[in-house]
């Protein structure tokens, strides 16, 4: 079991890491803003599903094995940047008018969820991102390792669910006054797909 100072040391860097600017948090930032409160935080929701299975790859080793592949790398990071080069299309080419009338800009909460998943799941620096932050927190000393590992990916979650949240909230309550005019909602798209296209150049050049 971790310690209460291990878990709040852990839940306060896990805020600030929420909140500093990175792939995900302005993924949220732009579908919300594009899309919706809802649709912002069913994305959260799927980036947080991502999270547990990054967290069960550390507890059961998979991610070792994943991080000594150079290929499985690679492989990742084009598939995520080919997907995010896909919403950059799809936002570039996003019909413009009324959300509420018309369905071709309303996207179903799966799809959405969804979205969320694939952007966590396709990013490899995350899975190398958590497999040097975890273990810095976990102890022989304390009982066994892999429950510790759950512990900490849950107190991710929650710091994920709060920072991510707020976030969404505030994008979506720009989008929702720039939607309004054609004109901005015609620039919300064009800039979320440049967002989504600068995204997948990063991670289509990331390195390990």
């Amino acid at each position: 079991m971790l310690t209460l100072q291990t878990a709040l040391t852990f839940f306060g860097i896990s805020i600030l890491l929420g909140l500093t600017p990175g792939p995900d948090n302005l993924f949220v930032l732009m579908q919300s803003a594009t899309q919706g409160r809802k649709a912002g935080m069913l994305v959260v929701f799927g980036l947080s599903t991502g999270i547990i299975v990054h967290t069960s790859a550390i507890a059961m080793g998979l991610a070792t094995l994943f991080a000594a592949s150079a290929t499985a790398f690679l492989v990742l990071k084009f598939v995520g940047a080919a997907y995010l080069a896909y919403l950059a299309w799809g936002a570039f080419h996003a019909p413009v008018g009324d959300t509420a009338g018309n369905s071709a800009l309303i996207m179903r909460p799966a799809q959405l969820y969804l979205r969320g998943i694939i952007m966590n799941l396709t990013n490899p620096k995350v899975v190398l991102f958590f497999l040097a932050l975890l273990p810095q927190f976990v102890s022989a000393e304390r009982g066994a390792i892999a429950p510790q590992f759950f512990q900490l990916g849950a107190i991710f979650i929650i710091s994920t669910l709060i920072t991510f949240g707020g976030i969404a909230w505030f994008a979506a309550s720009v989008g929702q006054r720039l939607r309004r005019s054609a004109q901005a909602q015609r620039w919300l798209n064009r800039s979320a797909a440049t967002v989504f296209a600068l995204l997948a150049a990063k991670l289509a050049f990331a390195q390990r």
